[in-house]
């Protein structure tokens, strides 16, 4: 992965990057290659030589998903942007495309998200039990082609899997998101869902930050 080529934003405070699909954010036990590692490398070549290089994200994507994530270059940065999206002031947006459109062209999806951590997978209950954290989305959709919907997602809680098992649950899987329904063969280890939009205020100079990173989707024959 070239680093520079996929930066969005940077100054001495933060790091934006458009992440792509099937690469992790954060190191695994299985050694795959992640993103947080070729950050920290590209600070070390480029500005720190010779000095201990302080780089974390401040939130994650799955691994199967392409977009906008956000690094801290400072601890103190870090407190700060950690604070906004523990208080839900970070602005997310995604985009994501499906075979199957939904009844309403747009609307609000509220559900009731159980993550199951035997099976790794967020399941969508008819009603809320103990278990259970409430959760939801706003969408619109358009026709992406002939064959596809293209969805635009105002995220408003962020718990495990909340999109890919919302969509999957209104029987409008994610293309590629196997896990959740879909059989379409979209890439390896890469489903159709992008981080497109990320506001929040810059953790420094207290400035509105826009983000916006154009999605790139994984197959041939598609555009």
């Amino acid at each position: 992965m070239d680093v520079p080529s996929h930066i969005i934003f940077e100054d001495p405070y933060i790091l934006v990057m458009n992440k792509p699909c099937s690469l992790m954010v954060e190191p695994d036990r299985n050694g795959h290659p992640n993103l947080l590692q070729q950050v920290q490398k590209y600070i070390r070549n480029t500005q720190h030589p010779n000095k201990e290089v302080y780089v974390q994200h401040v939130h994650r994507l799955d691994r199967p998903v392409s977009g906008i994530v956000l690094f801290a270059k400072k601890k103190s940065m870090l407190k700060v942007l950690s604070e906004q999206f523990a208080q839900r002031t970070v602005k997310k947006q995604y985009q994501a495309l499906t075979v199957s459109a939904p009844i309403q062209s747009s609307g609000v999806l509220e559900n009731w998200l159980f993550k199951d951590t035997k099976i790794k997978k967020a399941i969508i209950y008819p009603e809320e039990t103990p278990e259970t954290d409430t959760v939801r989305l706003s969408y619109s959709t358009t026709s992406f082609t002939d064959e596809f919907t293209l969805w635009n997602i105002d995220l408003h809680t962020g718990k495990y899997h909340q999109i890919r098992a919302q969509l999957g649950a209104l029987g409008c899987s994610i293309l590629g998101d196997a896990l959740y329904g879909s059989d379409f063969d979209y890439a390896p280890n890469a489903i159709a869902l992008h981080a497109h939009v990320l506001e929040f205020i810059h953790p420094s100079t207290e400035e509105p930050m826009h983000m916006e990173a154009p999605a790139v989707w994984g197959f041939k024959g598609l555009l």
